[in-house]
């Protein structure tokens, strides 16, 4: 499978409607962008009804299209018009928890401790003499504890509830029988309105371990998790893959793609099994220095990960929770470079890309003023996090001051830099050496050339400090992570990330020879 997926973070895409954030209508504006872009499909972030705590990851109600978005209608709409452009549609799907708001945790509430309802969720006891102490030592993801006590219906303290990220997203209980019924009824509300899969968020994170275990958590960071990790990969979240998986077989076409941040390839490839998810989001690409034998190493990883169980590797360089990789990799013009040879590499690779929108126009992360940082890392770290508001401003379109085309008001919910007047869409369509223009030619190169096939790479030898692959169909690509111009090995050039200068290809780019 070597689809390429374009990921669009709905509030920050294109608002048609004038109040600053992105909506389906401006998705649907903007279809002909992504069919010229030349992408197979998209994953299209939360847009379920929620609160916005977490800025949708937060549902409640998983069967609806949240008005800040937009309605059924046009969700409809939008599926319909991606499928007459040949693109395919995929939801994020939140099944480890649900918003504060649901009806569900409601009744868990007002019913009190013991009340069946609360069994939907994880509610406990809390420990110490007066019950004041968290029923365990987790803590949450987003920082301070992984618990929160709650006020009974008599007024009074009473128990406490789980949640691995912030206090407006309780985790369920996915030993409850509701619990994966209520997920079949979404399943097949959405696949059956024609949307064609998911993107299941925190996938290795579904099932508890019994007892819910206290832990060291010395080595423990914000938005990191590790293998020995008891609110993850526990052995029982493969039973309910199997369950989702049995639901998707029902839809031929539909994909399951599962946020699974597990370290140990054997433990990873086990999601990746024929009767559960299709795909598996593996972040080491992302998470790898501008290094040719760290990226060698990733891409080397990545592939063993999944050889065991016949399945197909993912790769990417950012999503809406990782820093964008222009400045990962330094910034400024180097960094620029060095995302525009990376993105070669990726694309040259066997197997199904995700680019996160605004990655083709080489975006960089805004360092954003205070007062305007809405992840809740921010807040729940006491203001040590910055969180990833950085990475999600609203995307340039066009003109020359802010909003560029992404909203009629320039009160959008993140300021948007005057200095991406020279990033816009429309600046970089009509520049051959832009970075779109880079993206568009490879992804056609990728799409139309019998070299770009294979399930398979062999390495080549390349000098200290680069590294070259052969794709199985004959393509080769080479990249130079020195500080300066290399021999390319015999070939016919397709593309190169910077132009070549004397016949070598420069420091800090890659290219593609056939």
């Amino acid at each position: 499978m070597d689809a390429v997926f374009y990921q669009v973070y709905p509030r920050s895409f294109c608002d048609a409607d004038g109040d600053g954030v992105g909506d389906l209508e401006g998705v649907i504006d903007r279809l002909g962008y992504l069919e010229l872009l030349g992408v197979d499909a998209l994953w299209l972030g939360p847009v379920m009804r929620s609160p916005m705590a977490d800025h949708g990851y937060d549902v409640s109600d998983p069967r609806d299209v949240d008005p800040l978005f937009g309605d059924l209608a046009t969700m409809d709409e939008l599926v319909a018009e991606a499928h007459a452009r040949g693109i395919r549609v995929t939801m994020d799907l939140v099944p480890n928890h649900t918003s504060e708001r649901h009806p569900w945790f409601d009744a868990a509430l007002a019913g009190g401790p013991g009340s069946p309802a609360r069994d939907r969720y994880f509610f406990r006891d809390g420990r110490g003499p007066d019950g004041s102490e968290p029923p365990n030592n987790w803590p949450s993801v987003f920082g301070g504890p992984a618990w929160t006590r709650v006020v009974e219906p008599d007024g009074t303290l009473g128990q406490w509830y789980l949640h691995l990220f912030t206090p407006e997203q309780p985790d369920l209980d996915w030993n409850h029988p509701d619990v994966g019924a209520d997920l079949e009824r979404t399943l097949r509300f959405w696949l059956q309105r024609g949307v064609d899969g998911f993107r299941i968020d925190v996938a290795h994170g579904l099932a508890k371990p019994d007892g819910l275990p206290d832990h060291d958590w010395s080595a423990h960071a914000l938005l990191r998790t590790t293998d020995d990790d008891p609110r993850f990969d526990d052995p029982h979240v493969h039973e309910i893959h199997r369950g989702i998986r049995r639901v998707l077989d029902e839809f031929p076409d539909a994909v399951a793609v599962g946020e699974i941040w597990v370290r140990d390839n054997d433990r990873f490839g086990r999601y990746l099994r024929p009767d559960e998810l299709h795909l598996g989001f593996d972040f080491r690409l992302a998470e790898t220095v501008f290094d040719a034998d760290e990226v060698r190493s990733a891409i080397e990883n990545s592939l063993g990960a999944v050889a065991g169980v016949g399945g197909t590797p993912t790769w990417t360089l950012s999503n809406h929770d990782v820093e964008r990789e222009v400045t990962r990799y330094g910034g400024g013009p180097r960094g620029l470079a060095r995302a525009r040879a990376m993105a070669l590499v990726e694309l040259a690779l066997p197997g199904t890309v995700f680019v996160y929108n605004g990655a083709e126009l080489g975006l960089p992360n805004v360092d954003l003023p205070d007062a305007v940082l809405q992840d809740p890392i921010w807040r729940r770290s006491g203001r040590t996090e910055r969180g990833r508001d950085g990475c999600r401003v609203p995307l340039p379109w066009e003109g020359t001051t802010p909003p560029f085309g992404f909203s009629t008001t320039a009160d959008t919910w993140l300021p948007m830099p005057p200095e991406w007047a020279a990033l816009t869409v429309e600046t970089q369509l009509e520049d051959v050496d832009s970075t779109l223009s880079l993206y568009r030619a490879a992804l056609e190169l990728r799409r139309t050339r019998p070299e770009c096939s294979g399930d398979d790479i062999a390495w080549y030898g390349s000098p200290p400090g680069c590294c070259a692959f052969r794709r199985g169909g004959g393509l080769i690509c080479v990249l130079n992570a020195t500080a300066g111009p290399i021999v390319l090995p015999p070939g016919r050039i397709l593309l190169s990330s910077l132009p070549l200068v004397d016949g070598l290809l420069p420091a800090d780019s890659a290219a593609w020879l056939a």
